[in-house]
């Protein structure tokens, strides 16, 4: 009989599909972390009114919080209310994924997160986040200008360097890497207990790591699922996240 693979849970996002509200992830997130990470998935609906966290995190083996359009709710960090505070907005997410990365984390199960996943890692550690990433002058632009073309946005880029000894410079067995940078908001408040992976030149903090109750935490703020066939450095992320999910990664640095 064939060993069965672990099984990630990959979070969805409400989204609007012609007039109806549908539950999504973009097929990258899915077929990047399933090829690379060689694993089976199930997708977690954002619908907390009607499933509890609790419910699904044992019949899981890792989390991956993926990138999306929408920010996370400035609440959930205490600056509600903040003059530049701009949505989308998803707040079902909100609330499922902060629920999830505690149920995960308390059965010591690994949470892995790309982009607004990094940003709900820090701020379920009690981080907060900065909205400016795009436009303060004190920064490198984390974002192509609105009116660029999707390809022509992923294409926008920086490096990164990675902290030396981390789980990413040990994974990737690299110093520096060049990310794609699609992100108009970034760590601000480092969240407790979190340990910064890469920074761009700027200062920004792009990877972070924990490990909590033995389960690796593992977030990018760039997106190593785009056209991860194409690049070594992404298929290794994803890579790390396989390890995770059999128990043979360490998250201590």
């Amino acid at each position: 009989m064939a060993t069965l693979r672990p099984t990630l849970g990959v979070v969805c996002c409400t989204r609007t599909v012609g007039s109806d509200q549908a539950q999504a992830v973009m097929n990258r997130y899915v077929t990047a972390a399933m090829t690379f990470a060689d694993t089976s998935a199930l997708l977690v609906p954002a619908l907390p009114e009607l499933m509890a966290a609790h419910e699904v995190a044992p019949r899981l083996d890792g989390l991956l919080l993926t990138g999306s359009p929408s920010n996370v709710d400035p609440e959930r960090y205490g600056q509600g209310g903040a003059a530049d505070a701009t949505g989308p907005y998803d707040l079902a997410r909100d609330t499922m994924t902060s629920a999830l990365i505690k149920a995960m984390l308390d059965l010591g199960k690994p949470v892995f997160g790309i982009c607004r996943g990094l940003q709900e890692l820090n701020v379920a550690f009690g981080g907060t986040l900065r909205r400016d990433a795009s436009a303060s002058s004190d920064l490198l632009a984390h974002h192509a200008p609105d009116d660029a073309g999707w390809d022509e946005m992923f294409a926008h880029s920086h490096e990164v360097e990675l902290t030396a000894g981390g789980v990413l410079n040990k994974g990737l067995s690299r110093d520096r890497i060049l990310v794609n940078s699609v992100h108009y908001q970034a760590i601000g408040q480092l969240g407790a207990g979190l340990t910064v992976e890469a920074r761009a030149p700027d200062g920004v903090v792009e990877a972070i790591s924990a490990q909590v109750n033995g389960a690796p935490v593992v977030a990018v703020q760039w997106h190593p699922e785009w056209r991860t066939a194409d690049n070594p450095d992404s298929q290794a992320y994803f890579q790390l996240l396989g390890r995770a999910l059999r128990g043979e990664l360490d998250a201590k640095i």
